[in-house]
């Protein structure tokens, strides 16, 4: 299943950026290499998850199920381009299924374990998925369940595996001369995999060998080959799959992972598993640095954390070097295939916390790879399609790579609205120009707040709301207002025990931040609500101050 065109497939393999490699390849080179080395180490909860023991596979032993598997998949009618819908848990299984189902010819499409059926009735529209992997039981929840009821009225979903059923599949003899001759290409789709995005519904992103293997997360973060990688996000996205899973294949290392945010948990699998590298959302890095047991955490093994979804503080980066020694690396992607890498290579720490390189054919940054080289970033004034140049004009990213998916499966609306006539993505995020060849994230198109004629980032805010010692969790939002437009709204959960006000929030800003940005409201919640990726949900904020009307 190909979808890059051909004159795209030439120009990146004339680059150097694309090659003849699959990651089925690359694992099985891994395996063949270092059969002792261990592959994947499951959760140390996994009896809560999968009502088993935790398990660690070596490489051979991981490459025994991926084969075995791949054989019952076949055996059962699922072959070439047929796609498989998953719903698991961070367990090793998940992360075995990709590459059995990639083995037998078929792409496996996860789902976050959160959606149900108005979600898998979605997918499998899209997809036409012919089979569906899920557990009896998570949480209370039988997707097994869900599944079969939907399967009897779907024209295309016709077998539902249990978790169970997979278990067996790993206990069957492979047949590997059968499996060796499912031709699988590089330019073939490894997975396919689901945005949050600001549509009704998700957006298919179908991924390619060639695309994950441009990744430029190995190079960009100063990997090593044999890392320990620690796996905290849902394996089911670009988060966990861009910067931990592929990663994890291309540097031929062990896959420790985490299932669901437990710090104290986490703590203890990077000490008690030599983790090397990892990536924390910034909200975790300033939990993990105001954790009471702080000064007792022996993190001297990790070397690299990266960080996204929002700017991580310039305070957490330079804590964690002083006391481990760890380099933050501050990481703008999304799960069609872009990304911006803000490192040691490219990036002075001062500047780490908000700048990313704009990688473009118009700028060298001396990094002379072809997975560097061949990027090309704009930024582009919404209104008149122009690029803009000059810093401090902001615009959005348009983004052409190797990385970069083809277009949205079988969505073809969706392609059209984001891709122009020359093969760039508009991603939706605003990006403001900074000096040097630099850029700094603004916000989401569809996601400013605009005060009296004054546009506002709220991720800057939040940013800087999260850096308050009362603070444990904080979303922004805009609160429409008669006179203003909108006004700068806080969500924010507090440290245990602490009694947080509206005043501690704008005294802590003082006059260093401008005043049309200080918050004129705050709501003290519980949580704040995301979604099963972790990307806060925003409407849900907006939908409860458009409800209250602008009430302090």
């Amino acid at each position: 299943m190909e979808f890059h065109d051909p004159e795209e497939i030439a120009r990146y393999e004339d680059a150097g950026a694309w090659g003849d490699e699959t990651l089925l390849e690359r694992f099985a080179n891994t395996a063949e290499r270092y059969p002792d080395r261990t592959a994947v180490v499951d959760p140390p909860n996994t009896p809560a998850l999968v009502d088993r023991e935790p398990e660690r596979l070596t490489y051979t032993e991981f490459a025994d199920a991926v084969d075995a598997v791949a054989t019952s998949l076949c055996e059962r009618g699922i072959g070439k381009d047929d796609f498989v819908v998953a719903q698991l848990p961070n367990t090793w299984e998940l992360a075995m299924l990709y590459l059995a189902v990639a083995r037998a010819g078929a792409v496996l499409s996860p789902m976050p374990i959160q959606w149900r059926r108005h979600e898998l009735e979605h997918v499998v529209d899209v997809t036409e998925a012919v089979a569906y992997v899920g557990p009896r039981d998570f949480d209370g929840f039988d997707h097994v369940e869900m599944a079969t009821a939907f399967a009897d009225e779907s024209a295309t979903l016709d077998d539902v595996i249990s978790f169970a059923d997979v278990r067996e599949f790993t206990t069957a003899d492979a047949d590997t001369a059968a499996l060796d001759d499912v031709e699988v290409g590089a330019n073939e789709v490894f997975n396919l995999q689901w945005t949050s995005g600001t549509t009704a519904d998700p957006k298919a992103c179908p991924m390619t060998h060639n695309n994950w293997q441009s990744n430029p997360t190995p190079l960009l973060c100063d990997m090593n080959e044999g890392d320990v990688v620690l796996c905290a996000a849902p394996l089911v996205n670009m988060t966990a799959l861009g910067v931990n899973y592929v990663p994890w294949l291309l540097t031929r290392g062990t896959l420790v992972l985490h299932h669901p945010i437990d710090l104290g948990l986490m703590v203890e699998q990077m000490q008690d598993e030599g983790v090397t590298f990892t990536i924390l959302v910034p909200t975790m890095l300033n939990q993990l640095l105001k954790h009471p047991d702080v000064d007792e955490f022996d993190l001297s093994d990790v070397e690299t954390i990266t960080t996204g979804s929002a700017a991580p503080s310039e305070w957490a980066m330079q804590e964690f070097n002083e006391r481990w020694g760890i380099e933050i690396i501050n990481i703008w992607g999304q799960n069609e295939g872009t990304s911006a890498i803000s490192g040691p290579k490219t990036t002075p720490l001062e500047r780490r916390a908000t700048d990313f390189p704009r990688f473009a054919e118009d700028v060298d940054w001396g990094i002379n790879d072809p997975r560097i080289d061949t990027v090309d970033i704009r930024i582009v004034d919404p209104e008149s399609g122009d690029d803009v140049t000059e810093p401090g004009e902001v615009g959005e990213v348009a983004f052409k790579g190797p990385g970069l998916m083809a277009g949205y499966y079988n969505q073809p609306d969706l392609t059209a609205d984001a891709f122009d006539e020359d093969g760039y993505f508009y991603t939706g995020d605003l990006f403001q120009i900074e000096a040097d060849d630099y850029m700094s994230f603004f916000d989401r198109k569809k996601d400013v707040i605009i005060r009296g004629g004054f546009t506002i980032s709220a991720k800057e805010v939040e940013n800087i709301v999260i850096e308050h010692p009362k603070v444990a969790d904080a979303a922004v939002v805009g609160e429409p207002h008669e006179d203003l437009g909108e006004r700068v709204a806080v969500f924010a959960v507090p440290q245990p025990g602490e009694n947080l006000q509206l005043e501690d929030i704008t005294g802590y800003m003082g006059d260093d931040v401008a005043v049309y940005k200080r918050p004129e409201r705050l709501e003290v919640v519980e949580e704040i609500p995301r979604n099963p990726v972790g990307k806060v949900v925003k409407t849900d904020l907006r939908d409860r101050v458009q409800r209250s009307g602008s009430d302090g």
